[in-house]
This record gives C-alpha cells, structure tokens and sequence, in this order.
C-alpha cells in the first residue's frame, strides 16, 4: 500500500529519536511500501538534504540519511498560516505517487495541536469520513477532563473518530501487546484470573531520569498526569477488563470502559513525592507544588476483581528503572499445615528494561532436609528476540499505515479516565495531602509500607 506519511513537528525529538528511526526500520524490513514517503513539516528554511543533516546531530540511533534521501521530503509551512496548508495539499495532490494512505502526524505540543487540526480539516487535507485519511497525535489529550473535551469536540467537528489516532506509546510495547495473550491463551491463568485466587495487583513504573527538557511541559503535568492518567490506568484495564467477544480492537476497548467505569481510589493511601533538586531544574517555578512520584491504592468494582486491590507506583529519580505489572495470588488452603516458610506465587509481566514473563514457585529444595525454597519460571522475551525487538513506534506506524486501532485510545477511554483523575485530585487538594520531597526512595517505600504493608 502506497502510504504518506506527514509529520508536523519534524524537527523536535520525538521525531529524531522514535519516529524516523521506526520508519527506516519499516521500510528496510519491507513491512511498509517501497514506495512510502515522508513529508517532514517545519518552519525552518531548510532543504531536504539540510534537513536531514540536522536531525542526525539529535537523534540518539544512527540514522541511514542516504537511504532516508529516497523518502523523506522537506515541506516549509507556518502553522497558522492556512495557504500554507492549501500549498501542502496541492504538493501532495500533484505528487508523482498516488497514495492509497494518508496519515498526517501531529509531534507537537498540546499548545499548537488544535491549530494544526482545523487547518488540516479547513484545508481538506484530511475529510471527514475518508478512512483513507487519518490523523494522530500524541499524549497529553487534554490536561484535565473539561480541556480533553473541547479539544474532542473541535476534532469531531472535522473528523470521524474512525479517523483519529490517539497515541499511549505503552501500548505498543510487547509486553503490553502480550497481556491479553497471557491472560486468555493460557489455562492455567485464565482460570485464576479472579478475586479469589488473586491478592493484589502491582503495576510500577519507575525512572531513574529526572525531568531532562521536558520542565515547561511536566510542571503543567505532574506523574499524575503524564503517566497514571494514561500508561497506569492503561495498564490496569487490560489486567481488570472481561472477555471480550472478539479480540478486534472494539470489543476490547468495550472490555476496557467497563473497568474505568468501576474504578475507585482510597484517597488515605496516596502518596505524593517531589525529588530533591526539582525546584532547581530550569524553568521550575521555585515554589511548584508538582508531584514527580506517586502512588496510590485503587480498586475495580466488579465481579471479577471486587476486593482486589491495585497498587499504582510512579516516579523520576527513583533507584532504577522499571516497569512491571505484579500479579500476587492467594495462599492455598493447605498453606497453613506447613510448618515452613512458603510465600505466594507471583506472576511478572515485565515491560521494560527487559521484556518477559517470570513465574515464582514454592518448590522443595534437593537433599535430604525437608526445606522448601522460592524458584523462579523466567522467559527473557528480549533476549530470545536476539536484537530483533521491534521498537513501540515501528508497531504503532505499521498498525496506522494498515487502519488497524487497537493500540490506539478511543475517546471514552480518555473521558474516563480523566474522569477519575480529576476526582482524585480534587479530593487530593481537599484533604491537603502532604508533597514529599525525597532524596533517598526508600522513605517513599517505608512510608507506603507503613500504609499498605506492601513492599515495592
């Protein structure tokens, strides 16, 4: 399939780092059109050798600039200049290549998202109910529920929603497309999967970065924002959702509203955290009260999981990095007549740094002594994949590029769960809960300890 793909905010790092480097990969793979094409949209008066020259002193990966030369296309437009975009569609419409698929990029900042939208609907790059034509953005969308909603409205104004892709990039990471495989292509979990064999779930997501050059972003933001309103509750949904009736990409969003429609939080387990040296990063202001750790206990009201608690852990500048999903399941009936030290089973889906799956066992240690011990089922999903892991990106551009919308967030997905986090803080500013300046994370895990009797 002969695909456009025009990304607005080409010269920015999000497109140097992640997009470019997906594309290549794509296209030397074969998995997209030989004849695919780049339009890189931006301001600067570049050429397309300049530009080009320029992106590879950003990008942290090696780019190949000559192979890219075949593809790529620089296109000088003002954003809020609408015969600009006139010019991008005549460009486009007299373009060598009839493209049988259009997708049109946004990598910018929620500041310039709705300018670029409507001069991209104005101007009829995209119409509305042309399924050939799409449009994509990233996250944020929206910073609370009431901006979310305006910012839906002005997209359905020019665009169907089968035509808008939301970007969670976690959701095209492999561990995260392999939950649902797991949990329903495995008997021995699917028959588990309730509150009565499982205890709690964990889901953590832990950084060792601060906030880098994202600060006027991120103190508008919060980790609330940036990463339990999206990759967190993302996470928890496909862990908490029922079976769908197809594995097609609306039944499980379906699945997946059910569970933010059940959601609640305990408001007397949160704990919110500022690292030391936030208010000294540039562009802070001296006196923010944005959080860059948080945690909190939640719970899904079904019946499936009714009771089970949801342990949610986020932060920068914490002790390693890491992102897991923990599923810790009940003590067995006969536990108690053992007189030995047996622990409960865990099931790990682990996201990053490295993907796999690991199971822990209770299992009797060899000799003669009747001793149990802890051993470990582990899979390595990256080191099996012997250099060949596909980058988030390369999944999400090739499900773009093919219309499929699974990994992508539909709007009452979005509605939901800003729904839920703005009760949340809301209920957060009511009760004055204290922001924790830490140092040393492991007064942030003695103080949750303290309030759970979980370990993280």
């Amino acid at each position: 399939m002969k695909t456009l793909i025009t990304i607005f905010g080409s010269t920015g790092d999000l497109t140097s780092r992640k997009l470019l480097p997906a594309i290549e990969k794509l296209l030397k793979d074969h998995l997209l059109d030989e004849d695919t094409k780049v339009i890189a949209i931006g301001r600067r008066d570049f050429q397309t050798d300049d530009y080009l020259d320029y992106i590879t002193k950003t990008a942290k990966t090696s780019l190949d600039i000559e192979y890219l030369k075949r593809h790529v296309e620089y296109f000088k437009l003002e954003v809020n200049e609408l015969s600009d975009y006139q010019n991008l569609k005549n460009y486009i419409d007299n373009h060598e290549i009839t493209f049988e698929r259009k997708i049109f990029y946004l990598a910018v900042g929620p500041d310039l998202l709705k300018e670029i939208a409507i001069n991209i609907g104005v101007s009829e790059l995209v119409t509305k109910g042309d399924l050939s034509s799409s449009i994509t953005f990233e996250k944020p969308f929206g910073q609370d529920l009431a901006s979310a909603k305006e910012i839906n409205q002005m997209l359905w104004r020019y665009y169907d929603e089968k035509q808008l892709y939301r970007i969670d990039h976690y959701l095209g990471k492999e561990m995260i497309q392999n939950i649902l495989t797991v949990r329903f292509a495995n008997k021995i979990f699917e028959n588990s999967w309730h509150n009565h064999a499982i205890k709690s779930v964990k889901i953590i997501a832990k950084e060792t970065e601060t906030i880098l050059s994202r600060a006027l972003y991120y103190d508008t933001a919060g980790a609330m924002k940036d990463m339990i309103q999206s990759h967190l509750l993302q996470m928890l949904a496909l862990i908490a959702m029922e079976v769908p009736k197809s594995y097609q990409s609306e039944d499980i969003k379906d699945e997946k509203v059910k569970v933010f429609k059940k959601l609640r939080y305990d408001i007397d387990s949160v704990v919110l955290g500022q690292y030391e040296g936030y208010l000294d990063e540039p562009h802070i202001n001296k006196d923010s009260k944005t959080e860059t750790f948080v945690f909190l206990k939640a719970f899904c009201d079904t019946p499936r999981f009714k009771g089970v608690p949801f342990y949610l852990l986020t932060g920068k500048a914490l002790e390693e990095k890491e992102s897991v999903i923990i599923i810790e399941f009940e003590e067995t009936p006969e536990q108690h007549k053992w007189d030995l030290p047996l622990k409960t089973n865990k099931l790990y889906i682990k996201i990053a740094p490295l993907d796999g799956i690991s199971l822990t066992l209770n299992s009797k240690v060899p000799g003669l002594r009747n001793a149990v011990e802890q051993v470990d089922l582990d899979y390595c999903i990256a080191c099996n994949a012997v250099g060949n892991m596909p980058e988030a990106y390369e999944k999400l551009f090739l499900d773009m590029a093919f219309g499929h919308k699974s990994l992508f967030t539909r709007w009452d997905e979005i509605e939901l769960s800003w729904k839920f986090i703005d009760e949340l803080r809301k209920e957060i500013k009511d009760s004055n809960t204290k922001l924790v300046q830490y140092k040393n994370h492991h007064d942030l895990y003695q103080t949750i300890k303290a309030l759970t009797g979980e370990d993280f």
